[in-house]
């Protein structure tokens, strides 16, 4: 049996105690904002348990790897999620289905299965959200800090050009994420052609 309780205090405690500090983005933040959304997902569309508690546990490990290593992070959380998920009861079967979940995130984002859908849409649920810029910042510092960018002007052409190759899954996300989503292009064009 599934001991989720267990691995979601574990985990979110070595995330707190091994995620580097400019990681600005990609903390403990990010990964409970991602749990948020896909609960929603999760009571709105009726999952059953046992999705639910992959899809959480997937959620859990989808930027674990960064505990390793920003380069390829998601193959690490795969890695990690296969060494530490058996000792929480997770069958060699759920096991595979959480390393899916955690490698459909990587971008460019290829989700096959519903709850790959879901899990994609809610790590980037926030780019058609009112709250986009003050967490858009977060991942501006610490691209800056990692000295992946260094002036504005390279970071509004960079989201630019990933807000317009990014494409939603889900049909919520579709018809309400997408149009706020369309709505930050017009606005950093703006900006950026001004």
């Amino acid at each position: 049996m599934i001991e989720y309780k267990k691995l979601k205090e574990r985990i979110l405690d070595l995330l707190d105690e091994q995620l580097p500090g400019d990681l600005t983005y990609h903390g403990t933040h990010h990964t409970l904002d991602v749990m948020d959304v896909c609960n929603a997902y999760i009571e709105r569309e009726s999952i059953e348990e046992r999705d639910a508690q992959l899809l959480r546990t997937g959620v859990l490990f989808h930027d674990f790897g960064f505990t390793r290593s920003s380069d390829d992070h998601e193959r690490n959380g795969a890695i990690l999620a296969e060494k530490v998920l058996p000792d929480f009861g997770y069958s060699p079967e759920e096991i595979k289905t959480v390393e899916r979940l955690i490698m459909a995130t990587k971008i460019p984002q290829k989700p096959e299965t519903e709850l790959e859908k879901i899990i994609c849409d809610a790590d980037l649920d926030y780019l058609g959200r009112d709250d986009y810029y003050p967490i858009s910042n977060t991942l501006f510092q610490e691209l800056k800090s990692l000295g992946k960018i260094e002036t504005e002007e390279e970071w509004n052409a960079l989201q630019i050009g990933f807000l317009e190759a990014h494409n939603y899954h889900t049909t919520f996300a579709i018809e309400n994420r997408q149009p706020e989503k369309e709505k930050r292009i017009a606005e950093l064009k703006a900006i950026y052609d001004s």
